[in-house]
């Protein structure tokens, strides 16, 4: 794993000095101030890898107000006829569809800039991956859109083995499934392709840490100095 390595929130520059280990309790939590821009956490894995998991476990510890947006927000919005949206998996097989991706990440990417300059915390979890019939470069998107704002860039990790268990596991017809030792061929390029290039501000593997777990390893991070890097570089 590379640990600590470039991050999207350094390229755009803000320091993460907050401490999110001060859990909720049962007061309700401290109105937004939008004097001071929310937290970003987005967590980049693929699908069953855990991100929702850790999502929920962010909102019900950490203090403050924190909402949570992604991939399966955005896909219960996205009209029929360009479904899957940004949930489109790697490989390039829908072209047709392939022409409103950079809008519905640019809406998403502007929503959660939206939301952090209100004061909100916000922790998104999203597949972003390049593996479409063109290079579509929603990481430097992502990184122009969110300019200014304190983000923390998480990769979500979880060996194939665990990933197919859970896919199995699901309810009929909700993900593909397959054999332990012979994954279909989508479920691999998501494995590969959403981690390219794989820099991150922090990764973590839910096949050994548990959502709580990852929320207070996420914490410790904010905590830490975010130092002088660039995602892009």
């Amino acid at each position: 794993m590379k640990r600590d390595s470039s991050s999207i929130a350094s390229s755009i520059g803000t320091p993460l000095r907050w401490s999110p280990l001060r859990y909720r309790n049962e007061t309700a939590p401290a109105p937004p101030d939008p004097a001071n821009p929310g937290r970003i956490v987005i967590l980049n894995g693929a699908p069953r890898s855990g991100k929702s998991s850790i999502a929920r476990a962010i909102q019900e510890t950490f203090d403050g107000v924190w909402l949570n947006l992604g991939v399966d927000l955005w896909m219960t919005v996205t009209p029929h006829s360009l479904s899957p949206g940004i949930g489109l998996r790697p490989g390039g097989e829908r072209p047709d569809l392939e022409v409103a991706i950079p809008a519905l990440y640019g809406a998403l990417f502007e929503s959660i800039a939206v939301a952090s300059r209100l004061g909100l915390n916000v922790v998104v979890d999203v597949g972003l991956h390049d593996s479409y019939s063109r290079p579509m470069g929603m990481l430097a998107d992502l990184a122009g859109r969110l300019t200014g704002l304190p983000v923390l860039f998480v990769g979500v990790r979880c060996p194939i083995e665990e990933i197919m268990r859970r896919r199995n596991a699901g309810p009929p017809g909700s993900y593909a499934t397959g054999e332990p030792g012979h994954p279909p061929r989508p479920v691999l390029l998501w494995q590969t392709e959403v981690h390219k290039p794989g820099v991150y501000d922090l990764e973590v593997d839910t096949s050994v840490s548990s959502p709580v777990d990852c929320a207070v390893a996420i914490a410790r991070r904010l905590e830490g100095p975010a130092g002088r890097r660039s995602l892009m570089g």
